[in-house]
């Protein structure tokens, strides 16, 4: 069996297949055409595997994201060579196999995965026998209901991982190891990084709006207010395709996060383009080259395969969005904000790259006197989400504390209860769909670390004593002992 994704713009740069007029072929496109990235199983003759195949293109059909759907894939193809080798297939496979293959995936596979991993996937095979039992293929489930439910699941719950930034870490993570600076602000002339202005801009970005990697990553200059040389200095972007489940949710993007965008626009962006020129006139092909801006820069117009179209600016994919430049007239510009080498907007793997550079970066300047203490992993991007959305929280919970102070009742109405509530405000923002997920947040709004340090502050400063002393001192023993000799 092969596992293999649909991409029919592959198709569309062959253009001619031998024995097949272009007509033909794009009536074949157009009838059948699946949304990129599809997972479609093949066996040895490269036939379909049903009815996997067939739950795959569901799923498409769906709107389920790529992401997704190239995880259900995995796990499927997994699972259906753990059977075949067994000469077992989806239908004959009982509760015991499925189990055995649980344990397979924790414990005994070349590369073992740990408990939330094997829920995700639990996820998918629940999903697929769904399919299965609905489209009559499987009789019923192959394991048993319990009293939580039909789940393969791990039933351990995951807790949210909070690790958010002071302010002297994220200056230092923005500046010294993203900006190429030294600790004392001062030039470091041995840096060697890339794009330093791009790099501080996507920095302040991601802090001051609390967007997901996918979210700011994709950013086209409409968006922001930025095409025609447009600087405006805060401005709103509507998201929707590029949102986590597809949740549409408005971001404000404040002064300090437009004006750090200014140097890269001004000094970097301009020079990668014009290198860039060659490289996207030999693609155009493959480009949706847009000649027009309509309704303020929600939509565009242009070329795409060989069609004139239209799209919504929020509804355009992340893979649609990398493709789609602005015809100018003097060449062609990415509507990517970022963009890397090519004028390609970078992907995920790209921006990785970027942050595993600067992280070495701060660790060669981890020694120097105005250094922040670092943590020990990495420092990711999500983190500066989770830093966003607990400043955010602690400024709101305290301005709400000082309207109740000021106020003659006792408690607030029900309606500043629910346009004010500082949950209901950064869940909103955040884009969670779950005030749940927001409220995890709550138990970091004082620094536990903090706190321990505060109360064995006296302790330390006992220097070099002994325990035995520490503990006659605060149980108030020695004065009992004193008294006991005199």
């Amino acid at each position: 069996m092969q596992l293999y994704f649909s991409d029919y713009r592959a198709l569309w740069r062959v253009g001619e297949v031998p024995g097949i007029s272009g007509a033909s072929l794009t009536d074949l496109v157009e009838r059948y055409r699946l949304p990129a990235g599809t997972p479609v199983l093949l066996d040895d003759w490269m036939r379909p595997v049903e009815p996997v195949s067939s739950w795959f293109r569901s799923l498409a059909l769906e709107r389920a994201d790529r992401k997704t759907m190239k995880a259900y894939a995995l796990t499927s193809f997994m699972l259906l060579r753990f059977l075949t080798a067994r000469g077992l297939d989806l239908r004959s496979a009982t509760e015991w196999d499925i189990l055995q293959f649980r344990q397979w995936r924790l414990e005994e596979a070349t590369a073992t995965v740990e408990e939330p991993t094997w829920d995700k996937d639990s996820a998918a095979i629940s999903r697929l026998y769904a399919y299965l039992d609905r489209i009559g293929y499987v009789e019923s489930r192959p394991w048993r209901t319990t009293s939580r439910g039909q789940s393969l699941g791990s039933r351990k719950s995951t807790d949210l991982r909070v690790r958010h930034m002071e302010l002297e870490q994220y200056l230092y993570f923005r500046d010294v190891g993203f900006g190429g600076l030294a600790p004392d602000a001062a030039l470091d002339e041995s840096f060697r990084g890339w794009r330093p202005h791009r790099n501080r801009a996507t920095c302040e970005l991601a802090l001051m709006t609390g967007m997901r990697i996918q979210e700011w990553s994709t950013l086209l200059l409409p968006e922001l207010g930025l095409e025609a040389g447009g600087r405006p200095r805060t401005t709103n972007v509507d998201l929707k395709a590029c949102a986590k489940r597809e949740r549409p949710r408005s971001v404000y993007v404040p002064v300090d996060a437009m004006e750090l965008l200014d140097p890269y626009l001004l000094l970097e962006r301009p020079g990668i383009v014009a290198r860039a020129q060659g490289t996207l006139r030999r693609r155009h092909r493959d480009l949706f080259v847009v000649d027009r801006l309509e309704a303020d820069g929600r939509k565009v117009r242009g070329v795409l395969e060989g069609r004139t179209v239209i799209r919504v600016v929020k509804e355009m994919s992340p893979d649609l969005r990398r493709i789609t430049v602005l015809e100018t007239g003097d060449g062609l510009d990415p509507l990517a904000v970022f963009i890397g080498q090519g004028g390609k907007m970078l992907t995920f793997s790209g921006w990785d790259r970027v942050r595993w550079r600067a992280w070495a970066q701060m660790k060669k300047w981890a020694a120097h006197e105005t250094a922040p203490q670092m943590p020990r992993a990495c420092w990711l991007y999500h983190d500066l989400r989770h830093t966003f959305a607990l400043r955010l929280l602690i400024f709101l919970t305290r301005e709400a504390l000082g309207d109740l102070e000021k106020q003659d009742l006792p408690m607030s109405t029900l309606l500043d209860h629910m346009t004010s509530n500082p949950l209901l405000v950064v869940q909103q923002r955040l884009g969670h769909a779950h005030p749940s997920t927001t409220y995890r947040y709550v138990r970091y709004l004082k620094d536990p670390m903090r706190e321990v340090d505060d109360a064995f502050r006296e302790w330390s400063a006992a220097g070099g004593a002994s325990y035995l002393t520490i503990a006659r001192r605060l149980m108030n023993l020695e004065e009992h002992s004193s008294a006991s000799q005199g």
